[in-house]
């Protein structure tokens, strides 16, 4: 039975709520930024899987998507969205056939940072008679992939322009170490310091004689500061979607721009100061935060949160003079939107207190 049309006093839990309208705003505002910054915006299709929110994204200006494996591409390019960066490495023959077949359908950019990596798709390239176009990544400061940028970089990019079926059109970066500030100066400090990696490597490139067009920055916290930035010509933001705990802290959003909550029911209440309820692991992200303890915090009292996590329980912690009912609802912001969407089929977009659409995780565990 759906849940369309239900209160959510009515609704069972647990259940992931998306407001609608907050969802909307988050999408309009976004795009906002990136049209008055004269920047493309490419977002992260990872954080929500849903070829719905995709769409809506298009509708308000995307240029593309970005996503992390060939399995989130291939849903999206079978619902008709063809403009795809895939931000993750390439390896294997298997992923390289199903990439071969994508390329027949739509218009895909590679990620790489190594120069193996890049021999395997050039000879992709070579064997269908199609360059593929290539972003080299770059490490500015998360120390995941990428070389240092500058001279190592460049050094990297000027080997890999010389395969024949390969065609370096982009520099990017993920800023992801932002979520580690906490002030609005480290913040734009560390969104200059990402952009500023990749416009030195480009200078050095086209000092000999390699053209870079694109330069192409990631993560939802750098992306608030595009407009004072230079020589970026796209943003890969994700998360900017729901909010989460993680972005509220860092003071990059305010709680009315969190869009997702998870509302779960008070089940045990076994001693003072503590509550169970019927969410844990497989229902809440179990990624923790430097920030503030627990994996989930009470939406309009934050003292109170989600302090362990088991399969099916959450053990919830209560200061003093905080008590619950057995069959209360709660809602809960979680620590990080993203892993909260692939745990769940489907959530549920509300108006006001009733639920009006049911968004579909279509991507949901694709993870090859």
């Amino acid at each position: 039975m759906s849940d369309i049309g239900k209160k959510l006093v009515d609704l069972e839990t647990p259940a992931i709520l998306i407001d609608l309208d907050t969802l909307d705003r988050n999408l309009r505002h976004t795009a906002e930024l990136a049209q008055k910054a004269g920047v493309k915006l490419r977002p992260h299709f990872k954080t929500h899987k849903s070829v719905w929110i995709a769409k809506q994204q298009m509708k308000y200006g995307a240029c593309g998507m970005t996503v992390a494996k060939l399995g989130e591409a291939e849903v999206l390019v079978d619902a008709g969205i063809d403009d795809i960066l895939i931000a993750f490495p390439i390896v294997g023959k298997a992923k390289l056939e199903r990439l071969a077949k994508l390329l027949e359908r739509a218009k895909i950019i590679v990620s790489t940072d190594n120069v193996d990596v890049a021999k395997g798709l050039s000879d992709l390239g070579t064997s269908i008679g199609k360059k593929i176009r290539l972003y080299i990544d770059v490490n500015t400061g998360l120390n995941r992939c990428g070389k240092e940028p500058g001279e190592e970089t460049a050094a990297l990019v000027t080997e890999i322009s010389k395969l024949p079926g390969v065609e370096v059109i982009g520099l990017m970066t993920h800023g992801g170490f932002a979520y580690g500030l906490k002030t609005p100066e480290d913040l734009r400090n560390a969104a200059l310091t990402e952009a500023q990696g990749l416009v030195k490597t480009k200078e050095l490139l086209e000092q000999s004689g390699i053209s870079i067009p694109e330069i192409s920055v990631g993560s939802t916290p750098t992306s608030k500061y595009v407009d004072a930035v230079e020589g970026v010509t796209e943003i890969r933001p994700g998360a900017y979607v729901y909010g989460d705990g993680g972005q509220l802290f860092i003071g990059i959003i305010k709680p009315e721009e969190c869009a997702m909550h998870v509302m779960a029911t008070v089940v045990g209440i076994p001693r003072k100061g503590t509550a169970i309820i019927d969410a844990g692991s497989k229902t809440f992200s179990s990624d923790a935060s430097g920030h503030f303890p627990g994996f989930g915090r009470l939406r309009d009292q934050p003292e109170v949160y989600v302090e362990r996590l088991s399969e099916e329980h959450g053990i919830v912690h209560l200061p003093e003079g905080v008590s619950y009912e057995i069959g209360d609802q709660l809602f809960f912001l979680p620590n990080h939107c993203c892993t909260v969407s692939n745990l769940h089929n489907e959530l549920q977009g509300i108006r006001g207190d009733q639920v009006e659409q049911i968004i579909t995780v279509d991507a949901r565990g694709k993870v090859r």
